[in-house]
């Protein structure tokens, strides 16, 4: 009983006490309603810059680590299993893609949040013949909103933040599973230092990649986030409802966690200690070659899908014999096809393979240097 409702009515409070009656002027023209929504923009704002900031901190950790690898292959996978060979390069820049993208979305939402509601009043506009658009320049906005109900109502700028925040969120999860992938003892592809890996209480020889598993799990704690503010503001009829109060939990959690998140994926990405050998030796393991022999016969005038059966045809008989098709003999592949010529052999190499694929966007290295020159412009 006596306390001030709210926040707003606390800050004029103590204004009053201090100033005496010139504290009493300070909703003049004002509603807490547009007051608050200038609020949430600035932190909007705010918040944006702080996240384009952890976003340039992994990429500036993938572009690093792709520069170191620039000769490392690896099996590239579809549907977890081993597909073709790439290089580490190309797999680690496919993030620095994705979280381009992901500062696109961030710096677009930005761009919509960059309007002042000051002086829309509780929801009709202010009394006063204020200068709006003279208020917005004065604390940093593009412009002013166009109309008073949308100014006060609406929180779909915090909602596109969210939103950004929670694809971002999505890649991270992605990455730091194959992070917990490639440091298992299945792939063994690296392994993390002790600081990003936690022991078993109970079983001496585990070490568990606990960073990127809780990164991985905190996506769906951003997702949720993002629900969350959707359904505040589904079915909300035009001006102010007190509802929108539950915006900033949701908010701020989302912005909070996606920054501490992308934070700790630069660290386990610059901490990854990777096996070059068991790494090549992988690439090569699986058949990952038998596309490169189906497309020789294809560029040999054969039908693809007629080269695509008959090398599969050479697989089944490799694992029959237990031979990678780079260890059979010329003899042998020509009794497959008498297209089959000396030169296949330079195709049936990991360096073949990847120098084949020199198209735009593809892992030979030649392209990968250039989208590594790209990225680092």
């Amino acid at each position: 009983m006596g306390a001030p409702e709210d926040i707003h009515m606390a800050i004029e409070k103590r204004l009053r006490e201090k100033l005496g009656p010139l504290g009493g002027k300070l909703h003049t023209g004002r509603s807490r309603n547009d007051q608050v929504a200038v609020d949430l923009r600035l932190y909007v704002k705010n918040a944006g810059a702080q996240l384009l900031d952890a976003e340039s901190g992994l990429e500036s950790a993938l572009i690093t680590r792709a520069e170191e690898h620039l000769d490392t292959v690896m099996p590239g996978y579809t549907h977890t299993q081993r597909a073709q060979p790439v290089l580490l390069a190309h797999h680690l820049l496919a993030y620095v893609e994705m979280l381009r993208r992901d500062r696109g979305r961030i710096e677009d939402a930005l761009k919509r949040a960059n309007v002042s509601p000051l002086g829309a009043g509780a929801l009709a506009g202010s009394g006063f013949p204020i200068d709006r658009t003279a208020l917005a320049r004065d604390l940093g906005f593009a412009t002013a909103s166009a109309n008073s109900l949308d100014a006060v109502a609406d929180r779909d700028f915090a909602l596109e933040l969210l939103a950004a925040c929670s694809i971002a969120m999505i890649h991270l999860s992605r990455l730091c599973g194959e992070i917990v992938l490639w440091t298992s003892v299945e792939f063994s592809f690296a392994a993390l230092p002790d600081a990003l890996a936690s022991g078993s209480s109970m079983m001496p020889n585990k070490k568990n990649p606990c960073a990127a598993e809780l990164v991985r799990a905190k996506s769906g704690r951003v997702t949720g986030d993002l629900i969350n503010l959707l359904m505040v503001l589904k079915g909300l009829p035009l001006a102010y409802n007190r509802d929108l109060q539950e915006d900033k939990e949701a908010l701020f959690d989302g912005v909070d966690t996606t920054i501490a998140c992308l934070q700790v994926a630069a660290r386990l990405v610059l901490g990854l200690r990777f096996d070059r050998d068991i790494m090549r030796k992988a690439a090569l393991a699986g058949y990952t070659l038998a596309t490169e022999a189906a497309d020789y016969l294809s560029r040999k005038g054969m039908p693809f899908r007629d080269a695509h059966r008959l090398v599969g045809q050479m697989v089944a008989k490799g694992i029959a014999t237990h031979q990678g098709l780079e260890d059979f003999s010329l003899k042998e592949l020509q009794q497959f096809s008498p297209l089959f010529g000396a030169d296949i052999f330079n195709y049936l190499t990991l360096e073949g393979a990847l120098k084949s694929r020199d198209v735009l966007g593809g892992t030979a290295p030649a392209q990968v240097k250039e989208a590594l020159a790209h990225v680092k412009a």
